[in-house]
């Protein structure tokens, strides 16, 4: 039997996807004050990277979420949000974000 090193892998899938969406749907036109400051605050590009960037530290493979956002491009499921043009654009901008080299400090 082999030992499951990240025993929460699947939350962290579906972590990813609730931030992917949360993050191109934008905010709503009739959101609150809070609504509107914890948006500008968590909701950047940067913010969303580093949120999937942990899950990936903990399980979840870039495959898997570039064929999520493979998936939000092209299934039907995802159709009203593709309705938006911002959305696909903040869409692309994530995914250049996501696939930029990390630069790693060496001593």
């Amino acid at each position: 039997m082999k030992p499951n090193n990240f025993a929460m892998r699947e939350w962290h899938l579906e972590h990813v996807e609730k931030v992917i969406i949360r993050y191109i749907k934008g905010i709503s036109p009739d959101a609150s004050s809070f609504e509107k400051r914890n948006f500008k605050k968590y909701s950047t590009t940067s913010s969303c990277a580093k949120q999937i960037e942990y899950d990936i530290k903990h399980g979840v493979t870039i495959e898997e979420v570039l064929a999520l956002m493979q998936k939000i491009r092209h299934d039907k499921s995802f159709s009203e949000l593709r309705i938006n043009p911002e959305t696909v654009q903040r869409l692309n901008e994530l995914e250049r974000q996501l696939s930029i080299p990390k630069n790693v400090a060496s001593w």
